[in-house]
C-alpha cells in the first residue's frame, strides 16, 4: 500500500507561512517549517525546496520582509515578518481556501 503524502499543497504554502509569520512574529525557514508542522500534527510537511522559492516569491511580491539575523544556536539565517500586502493576501488566501473547502464539502455530501 503506498505511503500516505502529506507535502503541503502547491496553493496553500503561501498562505500557512503568512499566518504563521502573523501569529508568531519574525520567524526563520527552519523554524516555520518545524511549526507547520508541529501545529499540524505533523500532518503537513513543507519542504526546503518548495519553502525557500516561496518565500523568495513572496518577498518579491512585497507580503513578507527578510532580515539576516542570529539565530538561538548562534547561526545566521534569514528572519522573515509579514507586511501590510502580506496580512491583506492571507486574508484572500483564507477567504479562498474557506470558499474551496465548503465547495468539496458540497461535492462530498451530495454524492
Amino acid at each position: 500500500m503506498p505511503r500516505p503524502k502529506n507535502d503541503v499543497l502547491q496553493g496553500t504554502l503561501a498562505m500557512l507561512v503568512l499566518r504563521t509569520l502573523a501569529d508568531r512574529g519574525a520567524q526563520h525557514g527552519y523554524a516555520m517549517t518545524q511549526h507547520i508542522q508541529s501545529s499540524s500534527a505533523e500532518l503537513l510537511r513543507v519542504e526546503e525546496g518548495s519553502l525557500y522559492p516561496a518565500l523568495h516569491r513572496m518577498e518579491q511580491e512585497g507580503w513578507i520582509r527578510g532580515k539576516w539575523g542570529t539565530t538561538d544556536k548562534n547561526r545566521q539565517a534569514r528572519f522573515y515578518t509579514i507586511t501590510a500586502a502580506g496580512r491583506k493576501q492571507l486574508a484572500a488566501e483564507q477567504e479562498s481556501w474557506a470558499r474551496l473547502i465548503e465547495g468539496v464539502g458540497r461535492v462530498l455530501r451530495f454524492a
